[in-house]
């Protein structure tokens, strides 16, 4: 490709002067990303893999010290042992050489199959099982490493006696088949002790669970032979005691679960090998010490006319007491006896159904798996169903101990939900030992749950801007945020404003721990009574809380909390140790990066986390609770100091409102205010927050890429928009013209050559701006709505929604319907003004968007066309709201770049702009070559 060519000579040019290299498209292919970053449980030793290019990863082991340990190509970094001793990590083959193999048409079956890593920490040594189909490593206990092989290694087959295979093909006998191994009969499990090597096999494994605290295994097989026959069993490996718990032949099990520590198994069996459409689910229950399974619930007993679902996961209590469930109501079924010629399909859409049929559309398979929560009280064998027709929906409290769940519901408002965006519910509380249900809240916009230990009901609720609690045991309920300022400070959409969120509750459920704009408060939730912890709001400072144990349930309301800090003024970020015994707290780290995925070692205080800046990549860090020193662990792109990067700064000014207004501005590395560079702005709504955000070389899927642009010598402006209800595209222009001009005063900006990009509501932005400026010289709009009327009537496809909430109430901002503001959608549509564009546009829409209608892109480009605007329409077939595919969105940032190059940098024109690309050479000519006049 000319193109590309030209890039790769002016590079090594460059470098033969000493100067950086240019980022090119094809720099994208060494660019890497950290991938399942771990630290194990005395933070002795961290993992992680390193992608390249989004293809083949490479495994990093390293100790404290940061000194390697282990690498591995094609190694993808799985977990560490619950003991922190060994290391697991799969290995794949090469990327290329699958993609080989595909080339040349090979099976499936005979495409390589992974590899299991195991490396043991304290001696060093790894150790490769080929065949792996799936491996689990358990979550609470050690010593043991599960997993499923597509083939026995030859050395690992125990091979028969001579006098065995004498017997077996004596007189007429015929020898059987050995079956196939693969997902309808099985793969075979293996545990392996970790310590000894030593492995148990068990052949045909259908499917298997282990307890989390506990070593217990349970599994289905389809057998091998009258020594290990069909069914359900529990192994042990510590006494390596195996119980065939149920024998059946041709039986199947959906749901199969152990409790935490492993007292008691339950699953769902279909023992019937008829072809009856109706399944005869039974629910089967087992406990430690027992040698058969009990069958615990049936067609016959279950209530109500349900059936036990085979499709409802199933979960014991922590305490060991209750088994969670589902009874299904009874199936619409088909006619089978009738033909394909005989069947009317015909959509019957009803105007008061709840539920759109676009959407009952999408949810048909879940509406066919729904069932109701019921439970079983293991103690005395009682059954109780809790969730029925009217509060079908259901939320477990205190890990299935508390006396009662959460029941709700959105079926009786669903159908205000397609114009309001979202459904309001109605809340009930059922008592787990006698199934009685009380109503406590109705026609609720919230997503109410459940306390910690299940002593109140809590949650948001949007149409009175506040927190609510309510006591289950009282039935009463407190608003106990009202009118003090919990909700988002800034909201500039026709809805109800969103909460800041919460931090989440203290031990034993004695206060509500939760966010306003900026500070940490601590809510009792009976009476509303409230202090401020932190004090952000002086110096504009976020404070947020860390959860460093995934196993939280609840903080401690006595220890020392870790809190995120965000200046909302400078953008630094860093953490504070806040001591909640006595409300004090210090600073630990703070500084001009964005800080992310944090962890601790579960046994010792020591944290990872990434930082980064826009300079700086996402690298990982090392160090201890105080953060007194950090050492970075990994190294991931020690080339980036090869090439021309960028550097990035807020820069302010004051919209055409009179709002005083931020923004970024990225610059090249080797900037000189003195030289006059192009620009191309680039926004969504508000970005500043991410001036500290790396943007690694990469083909996105629907923006520039700001070190690409940079590195070749642009300069972008990414301007934050505030919104007036009803103006949208207004507010845009107010917004982002004096930005731009604000720049230009400055000098150092070429103002005869200015882009703009963008995509979806960006998109929409960019179309509406070319219609009242010719500031800029060349515009990309990706998935524009240019016809806010006929997108109005829309449906977004991914959903089965109707797009009218988002014009009435959210991010389009009208503030109502077609009817109620006319004009408000024809000044805000493009599609009226188009003829007023003089910008030349190149538009990216893809015809299975799931979003924006595609063929809103087809009704903006078609129009440009009829009045013989310049521009280019890029449709990758089969892409949703952005392209996915590599391949395509590399494309995609190849003709973007030449686009741009071509209008702000004067660049030859390529070949696809010249004459496009005809139906007959789509996928194989893609025009990018440069056409040199």
């Amino acid at each position: 490709m000319r193109y590309l060519t030209v890039i790769i000579l002016l590079m090594l040019v460059t470098s033969a002067f000493g100067q950086k290299k240019i980022l090119d498209i094809a720099d994208f292919d060494i660019w890497n990303t950290i991938e399942n970053e771990a630290i194990n449980a005395n933070g002795d030793y961290i993992m992680y893999s390193l992608e390249k290019g989004e293809k083949d990863q490479f495994l990093k082991i390293k100790d404290e010290d940061g000194k390697p340990v282990l690498e591995h190509d094609r190694g993808y970094a799985r977990a560490f042992s619950y003991d922190g001793d060994y290391a697991f990590f799969t290995i794949k083959a090469w990327e290329d050489s699958v993609s080989e193999m595909k080339r040349r048409k090979v099976k499936s079956k005979d495409m390589p199959k992974d590899t299991l890593g195991i490396f043991s920490l304290k001696s060093k040594q790894l150790t490769k099982i080929p065949f792996v189909e799936k491996y689990t490593v358990p979550e609470k206990w050690s010593g043991y490493v599960i997993y499923q092989l597509t083939d026995i290694p030859e050395e690992t087959v125990e091979e028969d006696s001579e006098e065995d295979k004498k017997e077996e093909t004596s007189g007429e006998e015929k020898k059987t088949k050995e079956k196939k191994v693969g997902k309808e009969n099985g793969y075979h499990l293996v545990i392996r002790n970790l310590e000894t090597a030593a492995q148990d096999t068990f052949r045909y494994v259908t499917k298997y669970t282990l307890a989390e605290e506990s070593p217990v295994i349970s599994f289905v097989t389809t057998g091998v032979d009258s020594t290990f026959t069909p069914g359900v069993y529990v192994y042990q490996p510590e006494s390596q005691k195996l119980t065939n718990i149920l024998e059946s032949e041709k039986g199947k099990f959906p749901q199969l679960e152990l409790s935490r520590k492993g007292t008691h198994l339950a699953f769902v069996a279909d023992l019937d090998s008829t072809k009856v459409l109706i399944r005869p689910n039974e629910l089967y229950r087992w406990s430690n010490g027992e040698q058969q399974a009990t069958m615990i619930l049936d067609a016959s007993t279950t209530t109500n006319d349900l059936h036990v679902s085979a499709d409802f996961d199933l979960m014991f209590s922590e305490d060991e007491s209750r088994l969670y469930f589902g009874q299904a109501p009874t199936p619409v079924l088909q006619d089978t006896t009738l033909l394909d010629d005989e069947i009317v399909n015909v959509e019957v859409w009803t105007y008061d159904e709840p539920r759109l049929y676009t959407v009952q559309e999408l949810q048909v398979e879940n509406d066919k798996k729904k069932a109701y929560l019921s439970v079983y009280h293991l103690g005395d064998k009682k059954l109780v169903q809790l969730a029925n027709e009217q509060y079908p929906d259901s939320r477990i409290g205190d890990e299935g101990n508390a006396p009662f769940v959460l029941l709700y519901t959105q079926e009786p408002h669903a159908l205000e939900g397609q114009w309001r965006g979202v459904a309001n519910s109605d809340y009930a509380l059922a008592n787990v030992t006698t199934g009685e249900i009380t109503e406590i809240i109705t026609d609720i916009r919230s997503r109410a749950r459940l306390s910690p230990e299940g002593k109140y009901v809590y949650g948001y609720s949007s149409e009175d801007s506040a927190w609510f609690t309510l006591n289950v045991e009282q039935n009463s309920l407190k608003l106990i945020t009202k009118g003090k300022g919990f909700w988002d400070e800034l909201n500039d959409s026709p809805d109800y404003p969103y909460p800041y969120g919460i931090a989440g509750w203290t031990e034993g459920d004695e206060s509500i721990i939760i966010y306003d704009r900026y500070d940490i408060w601590r809510f009792n939730p009976d009476n509303g009574e409230s202090s401020r912890l932190t004090a952000g709001r002086t110096s504009e400072t976020v404070y947020r809380y860390v959860k460093l144990d995934e196993e939280e349930r609840a903080i401690d309301p006595k220890g020392k909390w870790l809190l995120s800090t965000f200046s909302e003024a400078t953008k630094n970020a860093g953490y504070f140790e806040f001591n909640s015994k006595n409300s004090k707290g210090k600073q630990l780290v703070d500084g001009p990066y964005a800080f992310r995925n944090i962890a601790k070692a579960r046994e010792a205080d020591k944290l990872i986390f990434t930082r980064e800046s826009f300079i700086e990549f996402p690298d990982i860090h090392l160090t201890d609770m105080g953060f007194k020193s950090s050492m970075r662990i990994s190294n991931a792109n020690p080339q980036q100091s090869e090439y021309n990067w960028g550097t990035s700064e807020i820069v302010k000014w004051v919209s055409l409102d009179g709002i005083e207004l931020e923004g970024m501005l990225i610059k090249p590395e080797n900037f000189d205010p003195n030289k006059k560079y192009p620009m191309i702005v680039n926004f969504y709504e508000k970005s500043s927050d991410g001036l500290h955000r790396h943007r690694a070389p990469s083909p996105g899927r629907s923006t520039i890429n700001y070190s690409f642009y940079t590195s070749r010598g642009y300069l972008i402006f990414n301007p934050d928009v505030h919104y007036r209800i009803g103006y949208p595209g207004e507010s845009a222009y107010n917004c982002v013209i004096p930005g731009v001009t604000s720049l230009i005063e400055k000098g150092f900006v070429d103002k005869n050559n200015i882009g703009v990009q963008g995509h979806s509501w960006g998109g929409y932005q960019i179309a509406y701006l070319v219609t009242k400026t010719d500031m800029f010289k060349a515009a990309e709009s990706g998935a524009p709505v240019p016809n806010m009327i006929s997108a109005y009537g829309g449906i977004r496809w991914w959903t089965g929604l109707s797009r009218q909430f988002q014009y009435e109430h959210t991010q389009s901002r009208i503030g109502g319907t077609p009817w109620d503001y006319p004009v408000r959608y024809i000044e805000n549509s493009p599609i009226f003004f188009i003829d007023k564009i003089n910008t030349p546009l190149l538009i990216m829409h893809n015809d299975a968007d799931g979003h924006v209608p595609w063929y809103q892109g087809i009704e903006f480009f078609v129009s440009l066309r009829r009045l013989g605007k310049p521009s280019w329409f890029l449709n990758y077939n089969g892409e949703p709201h952005w392209p996915l595919k590599r391949q395509n969105r590399v494309d995609f940032n190849i003709r973007m770049a030449q686009f741009f190059d071509h209008y702000l940098k004067g660049a030859p024109r390529p070949v696809w702009m010249e004459r496009g690309v005809p139906a007959i050479e789509k996928g194989i000519n893609q025009g990018y070559e440069l056409i040199e006049k």
